[in-house]
């Protein structure tokens, strides 16, 4: 009996023990019994590609972007020695499916972070690629230093290494440096249909062209879209360039500005034949722009007096040209009066439009008297004011 007791005893007590063990660990959390760690960094790299800037990151193993907070964890860009700044992945918007980023100064808390303009890829389950402006974090092209950094938070912190390092990776181990330089518009690519009379009517965006220029009154044209923060797009004949256009500086002014360039044949001639003539006359006056630009190679090309043929869109778009014609003509050439001028292009406008006015060729005083008017109105009316590529979508290269 005794010894039954005493073996009684014995059960008792180790259930006990058993007892006081397993609650603590059946309330546990997840992060306590298995203690997390930062995501291991195999290789990143940060560049420069054309205006954009690129940050390009692989892990040693799969990650979701949007289970990061989830999981105590985040995965950065650290931007500056010391950072200034921190850009981070994030988890897609609601009902969207791409990650995105965000970005905070370095001294703010992550809560104050907010997302930014970037376009975000993954090429698989360990990769992430963004590309956005330096503008959209209030960088210039200059160097830069950065590093590349994973961490987990408490409590799901964990040391990586007995030393009792914090829950930090950082790749590479010091600062990386990235000179940055001021990118240069060097062309832009003719894609879509042969030919184009207007854009997408999608958004209330409307496009201002100007033919026959460089002329004497040219630079009152561009002076005139720029103190509207107003862009347009100049089809330039291309023996008037040695003329007016003040050695190049016209031209470069015009892209630096982000008007557009676009070529109206080297004379002006009509060139709906297409063939050899034809070739020559859109190919001179492209190598007039190239100069005077210091490289510009034009994708747009708009045939004098619009005369145009199937054999000149093929000959054109052969050449690495989109053709441009319109679809609201004031006639400003005709000298109608500011007044008409204006009336046409409001009576007229409408999303996707292409307006075809003259900055050479004559006296073009009604075209820029009627200009101001034309601009506020259509702002007014919600209208935003783009380049022909802007209106077609067609992607600039820069170097």
């Amino acid at each position: 009996m005794r010894g039954r007791l005493g073996l009684c005893v014995v059960l008792t007590a180790l259930v006990v023990l058993v007892s006081m063990v397993a609650v603590p660990l059946a309330g546990a959390s997840r992060s306590s019994l298995v203690p997390a760690t930062p995501l291991s960094i195999q290789s990143a790299s940060f560049v420069q590609s054309g205006r954009d800037l690129v940050w390009s990151v692989t892990l040693d193993s799969p990650f979701s972007p949007a289970h990061l907070a989830r999981g105590d964890r985040s995965l950065c860009l650290l931007l500056g020695s010391p950072p200034s700044g921190v850009l981070c992945v994030t988890g897609p918007r609601r009902g969207g499916r791409l990650p995105r980023l965000t970005y905070r100064p370095a001294k703010s808390p992550p809560a104050q972070a907010t997302p930014i303009a970037a376009a975000v890829t993954r090429a698989g389950s360990r990769e992430l690629t963004a590309s956005f402006l330096p503008s959209e974090i209030g960088l210039r092209y200059r160097q830069l230093h950065w590093q590349v950094q994973s961490t987990t938070a408490p409590p799901a912190c964990h040391p990586v290494n007995a030393s009792g390092s914090p829950c930090v990776i950082v790749f590479p181990a010091a600062p990386a440096r990235t000179p940055l330089h001021t990118p240069r518009l060097v062309g832009c690519t003719a894609t879509g249909s042969d030919l184009a009379y207007s854009g997408t009517t999608a958004g209330r965006e409307i496009a201002l062209t100007f033919d026959d220029g460089p002329w004497y009154q040219t630079p009152q044209f561009v002076s005139l879209l720029a103190r509207y923060g107003v862009v347009g797009t100049f089809f330039q004949i291309g023996r008037q360039m040695t003329q007016y256009g003040e050695d190049g500086a016209l031209d470069r002014r015009m892209l630096a500005d982000g008007d557009m360039i676009g070529d109206h044949t080297w004379s002006h001639p009509d060139v709906a034949g297409a063939g050899v003539f034809a070739r020559d006359q859109i190919e001179d006056a492209a190598d007039a722009i190239r100069q005077a630009t210091g490289g510009f190679e034009p994708c747009l090309f708009r045939a004098p007096y619009g005369e145009l043929s199937p054999a000149l869109l093929t000959e054109a778009r052969s050449m690495g040209f989109t053709t441009i014609q319109w679809n609201i003509d004031p006639r400003d050439w005709s000298l109608p009066g500011v007044g008409e001028i204006e009336g046409n292009v409001l009576d007229n406008a409408r999303p996707g439009a292409i307006v075809e006015m003259h900055d050479g060729g004559g006296d073009r005083s009604e075209t820029l008297a009627a200009l101001p008017d034309i601009i506020d109105t259509l702002r007014a009316r919600g209208y935003r004011f783009v380049t022909v590529t802007q209106l077609l979508g067609q992607q600039l290269i820069y170097r």
